[in-house]
């Protein structure tokens, strides 16, 4: 009994996990979230197998005090949960660089400018839910844990929580 039930579930596992996704080729958009201040990013993702799919998302943000670029690259696993839904889990790693300006009025010195910039490495997860309208628009919504390497010890030396919401058209 035992390795009829073993092999039914090993049977019904690999049928679950070998389901072909209907994921498009292409698909280019945005991706709004908040991570340190990035905001907006410009996303692409490129599927590379049934169920398989690579991201990457090119973040700025330009401001008074304010300039800063982050690239990402995720490889990203792909689930049907019914229908138009999926849910999907990545991890991968990118890039990024700031520059930050300080004005201020010293005591002694009066006006004073200071500039600070600094670059640094990101280890990236990923896990969100998508879904795929019967027109080509993927909405999804996701949740990045970031872990910034770099010299600064201010600011990207730590873990930050993104959460994004994915706006993206499919082709």
């Amino acid at each position: 009994m035992k390795k009829v039930l073993l092999t039914l579930t090993s049977l019904l596992a690999v049928t679950v996990l070998t389901y072909a996704q209907d994921i498009s080729k292409n698909a280019i958009g945005l991706r709004l979230g908040d991570s340190d201040g990035f905001g907006a990013e410009i996303s692409y993702q490129r599927a590379i197998m049934d169920n398989n799919r690579l991201e990457f998302d090119f973040g700025w943000r330009d401001g008074k005090h304010y300039d800063g670029v982050k690239l990402i690259g995720l490889y990203q696993w792909i689930w049907n949960i019914d229908g138009g839904f999926n849910w999907y889990a990545g991890a991968g790693a990118g890039f990024g660089a700031y520059k930050n300006e300080y004005r201020y009025n010293h005591p002694v010195y009066g006006y004073v400018k200071e500039e600070h910039s600094d670059s640094f490495v990101i280890l990236s997860g990923d896990v969100g839910i998508e879904y795929t309208f019967d027109f080509p628009l993927l909405l999804s919504l996701d949740v990045r844990p970031e872990l910034g390497f770099g010299d600064d010890l201010y600011d990207n030396d730590d873990l930050d929580f993104d959460i994004g919401l994915g706006v993206r058209y499919q082709f």
